[in-house]
């Protein structure tokens, strides 16, 4: 059996979300499946660490696709090429691009379809190509996968799929995170936060984040408290920084805000550990990986009511309107404010994370897979 994989998003200490599925995934099935060769096509030098087994042939195809065109070059010619050769019994996608007429079963993980309600949070040309050819790789995949049942839903109605031909595959908790002693959190604070308590955001500073409305409700959580509390902001910026910047300008809490750019993994857990609590409120996901991650570290959660995080976060969080100031603002302070609350948030994160592990999304990718190459 030959499995082709799309592991153009393996990129070393570059992983995010969709990254991070890949990796962790990857590194499961192709151990557990011995018997079964896979290739993975990379669009750029890879690293060994990439290439978890004897199993896998790693190989490179040009060329490195970042740009709508170059994913058309890349998707539509070279490795349809590819896969028009090798025949292989599937080509597996974690960042759900398809190769039209490449004449073998494929299997997408479409993460969510942001794209189709806000094509304005991505440059022209990107959504344009997005809401042009996800639907189309939609209906050729042979089955799909995706992160949650709230996507699950927004591809069957939006795209026409029956609900039978989509599995759900959960994200899973990425193990360097844990639970930081009060050592440590002091340490952190002073490096990141000039020694002050703060409530942190995790993730790349993409406009679906919604980091203006977290701003400007920080404002008024400052004015409202007279606390010294800072807003970290722990990720690397994305299109659509000016909007930030603006926000930050006009807010008059600019010296309050710290923006960390991309951490190394281990910062990137003592920063999410030493917070009094994640504030994570994107308007839409299709999963919410910081929402698990903070669970993990044991901290509190504000997230939004909208999208798949009511379906991720359980009851493990104060959920809010991402677009209404007061309502961010009013959990901010439930949280500074009552340390009963904060305990509570962290004992309910213990039992919601105990639904989330990679050993059982790999499980459920390669049930997905499995079915793909049976149908």
């Amino acid at each position: 059996m030959q499995i082709v994989v799309n592991t153009r998003l393996l990129l070393r200490d570059r992983l995010e979300g969709i990254g991070w599925f890949t990796y962790q995934t990857l590194k499961r099935i192709t151990r557990n499946h011995p018997d079964v060769h896979f290739v993975f096509l990379f669009d750029r030098d890879y690293s060994e660490e990439f290439v978890f087994s004897d199993n896998v042939t790693p190989m490179v195809l040009a060329p490195q696709a970042r740009h709508p065109i170059l994913y058309y070059l890349w998707f539509q010619v070279s490795v349809k090429n590819l896969l028009k050769r090798m025949k292989p019994d599937l080509f597996l996608s974690p960042d759900g691009f398809l190769s039209l007429g490449a004449g073998c079963k494929q299997l997408p993980v479409i993460h969510d379809i942001n794209f189709f309600h806000h094509p304005k949070d991505l440059k022209w040309m990107t959504s344009k190509y997005y809401n042009y050819y996800f639907p189309r790789f939609a209906k050729v995949a042979t089955r799909i996968a995706t992160v949650s049942e709230f996507s699950r839903q927004e591809i069957a109605k939006h795209y026409h799929i029956p609900e039978t031909k989509i599995d759900v595959v959960y994200n899973g908790i990425n193990s360097f995170f844990k639970p930081i002693d009060e050592a440590t959190r002091k340490a952190t604070r002073a490096t990141y936060s000039s020694g002050k308590n703060y409530f942190v955001n995790v993730g790349s500073l993409h406009p679906r984040k919604n980091i203006c409305n977290l701003i400007k409700a920080f404002a008024l959580f400052k004015q409202e408290s007279q606390s010294d509390m800072k807003l970290v902001l722990a990720g690397p910026e994305f299109w659509g920084m000016g909007d930030i910047q603006k926000t930050l300008e006009e807010s008059g809490i600019k010296e309050e805000v710290v923006f960390t750019g991309r951490l190394a993994n281990e910062d990137l857990c003592k920063v999410l550990g030493s917070a009094m609590a994640l504030t994570f409120i994107p308007y839409y996901e299709g999963f919410g990986i910081p929402l698990v991650e903070a669970m993990e570290a044991e901290i509190p959660i504000i997230t939004s009511n909208m999208s798949s995080l009511p379906e991720v976060a359980g009851n493990a969080a104060l959920k809010v309107n991402p677009f209404d100031l007061t309502d961010i603002k009013n959990a901010m302070l439930r949280i500074y404010n009552n340390a009963s609350v904060r305990a509570d948030l962290v004992q309910k994160g213990r039992l919601q994370k105990q639904n989330f592990s990679w050993d059982r999304s790999a499980q459920l990718l390669w049930e997905s897979m499995v079915k793909a190459m049976r149908d």
